[in-house]
């Protein structure tokens, strides 16, 4: 694949520039924006495979850009906020977001987030490893493909984000396996997991939501309480 593109949105251009000077010296392509709407007409004409993008803007704020965009790209989307209340760092995932950092930020927990989370969406499908794995998982009326990174619900094609997609292959794939929120998170955002049930928690409430008709009363991916979360053997 060539150099993945970086969209970086921020209305602070030296945040932009110190960003995007991050990303250069990792070899990513960038391009910038200073408000959503510059950001979705961005979108609209270039490729791009990862956005940082800023709350707080003038036109059109971070969270209002993360709902347009989600509504026809499942590009991840990281989250730059001075906000740090565990409840804004759930809004702004519920909203569509794949992850969230807190200015002022580290720039080497930048890297590795956008690293992550360019690696799940670039190489979407494999969790668990091995050459011979099955492309195709089926789970009752859901079936999901890894390497065309599509879900059928009952035949119906059914959108994910790149992060939603990644757990649910990983629950599917083990069908009445129980995972913790932090196994969940360590395996799908390959990272240490501190403080996570929140974050895990709005990710699946997002996937009920898409894949089951009643979402309070889940045919399909249920909770065991004080434990995780399984998709149900059907």
């Amino acid at each position: 694949m060539d150099t993945p593109c970086v969209l970086v949105v921020d209305d602070d251009r030296e945040i932009v520039r110190a960003i995007a000077k991050l990303l250069e010296l990792e070899g990513y392509q960038v391009l910038k924006a200073y408000n959503g709407l510059e950001a979705m007409d961005l979108l609209m004409t270039q490729s791009v495979q990862l956005i940082i993008l800023d709350v707080m803007m003038p036109k059109m704020d971070g969270l209002s850009a993360t709902m347009k965009i989600r509504e026809s790209k499942n590009i991840p989307i990281i989250i730059l906020s001075a906000k740090t209340e565990d409840s804004d760092k759930v809004i702004g995932l519920s909203m569509g977001a794949d992850d969230y950092v807190t200015k002022p930020f580290n720039s080497s927990e930048l890297m590795a987030r956008v690293k992550s989370q360019l690696r799940r969406y670039i190489h979407l499908g494999d969790i668990g490893g091995g050459q011979n794995k099955a492309h195709m998982v089926c789970v009752g009326g859901l079936s999901l493909n890894s390497d065309a990174k599509e879900l059928t619900v009952d035949g119906e094609p059914v959108r994910l984000t790149a992060t939603e997609f990644k757990i649910l292959e990983l629950l599917m794939s083990n069908a009445g396996r129980v995972f913790s929120a932090e196994e969940i998170y360590r395996r799908v955002w390959n990272e240490d997991a501190y403080s996570v049930e929140n974050t895990v928690m709005v990710h699946i409430r997002h996937i009920r939501e898409k894949i089951e008709i009643n979402p309070k009363e889940p045919k399909y991916l249920k909770v065991v309480w004080g434990i995780g979360y399984k998709v149900e053997k059907i």
